[in-house]
């Protein structure tokens, strides 16, 4: 079958393109899918680099890709409730950059939903509803989301506004626009930028997520009070990243890894089906070729796509 296969960490010259690769077998309560498309995470590249082994270990020779959406082509000893030909989406078990993926958390495609935006959803659905579930928001609250304009951002956003907090997003300001349609209270990305959040609140910020990176976590225990690394320890307890690997040099939880298997799958069923029916939406860069799987790598790394890259065997 068509896959990216790579052998050893490094940059994107590792990745390889083949066409013989094996087919994968599903095993008990498994299935496998013939895949239509692959969402384009920035966990793929660094898992290339090597970097969060402590949450996705690596055996070589290993194919990237977290989730898909495809159409059920066998299944294993003892699944029930699905049958060959089912369209689905969700996370894969050997890699989602292939021909053929091996899977156990998948839900049903809704009719009408595009390949490419099933492909969109898991990952960026299922980490922004997790982040907003361990900040424990509320109805009436207010959070900063830093990197409100990415995908997993704009969904956050969207699932935040949808449960009736306010959200003060920062964001370039070409992406200003975007947040305002999503419904977040916009701000500047740089220096001075705990000054513009208060600003937009100024009855304080009640919790923080973090889903950019770049040195934000001082800022974001000041703004809860806090007054560094030895801030206030029940200010800590209300911010999350999924993006800063320093996470534990300030105290403040980094959060890599799928939740409960039940509850992921109730969170895709109800994302896939607000997509579907216009309430969620996920903003779609571009869908290139699997074989152009390093370019497109390369292009998440930038920092300077706009939207969603999808992969296409």
């Amino acid at each position: 079958m068509e896959a990216i296969v790579y052998e050893e960490f490094g940059g994107p010259e590792v990745l390889r393109h083949t066409a013989g690769a094996a087919v994968p077998e599903p095993g008990p309560g498994e299935v496998r899918v013939k895949v239509a498309a692959v969402g384009v995470n920035p966990v793929d590249w660094k898992r290339r680099y090597g970097w969060v082994e402590e949450f996705y270990p690596t055996t070589f020779p290993a194919v990237p890709g977290l989730e898909f959406a495809g159409t059920v082509d066998r299944l294993g000893e003892g699944v029930t409730g699905l049958t060959v030909g089912d369209e689905v989406l969700g996370w894969t078990k050997t890699g989602a950059y292939a021909e053929y993926a091996i899977a156990d958390i998948i839900v049903p495609k809704p009719a009408g939903l595009s390949w490419e935006t099933a492909a969109s959803l898991p990952v960026a659905g299922e980490t922004a509803q997790r982040v907003l579930d361990l900040l424990g928001v509320r109805a009436g609250e207010t959070l900063f989301l830093h990197g409100a304009a990415g995908v997993v951002g704009s969904v956050g956003v969207q699932l935040a506004v949808a449960a009736g907090v306010t959200v003060i997003g920062s964001a370039s300001e070409s992406n200003h626009a975007y947040l305002r349609e999503l419904g977040a209270i916009p701000v500047a990305y740089g220096e001075g930028l705990a000054d513009r959040v208060r600003a937009a609140a100024p009855d304080g910020v009640d919790a923080v997520f973090d889903a950019a990176g770049h040195g934000v976590l001082p800022v974001a225990i000041a703004l809860l009070g806090g007054d560094g690394p030895d801030g206030v320890g029940a200010a800590k307890e209300r911010i999350v990243t999924i993006a800063d690997v320093e996470a534990e040099k300030y105290g403040i939880v980094f959060s890599g890894s799928l939740g409960d298997p039940d509850a992921v799958r109730a969170g895709l069923t109800a994302h896939a089906r607000g997509a579907a029916a216009g309430t969620l939406a996920v903003r779609l860069a571009d869908t290139l070729p699997l074989k152009e799987a390093a370019r497109v790598q390369e292009l998440s790394e930038s920092g300077h796509v706009r939207g969603k890259l999808i992969l296409v065997p």
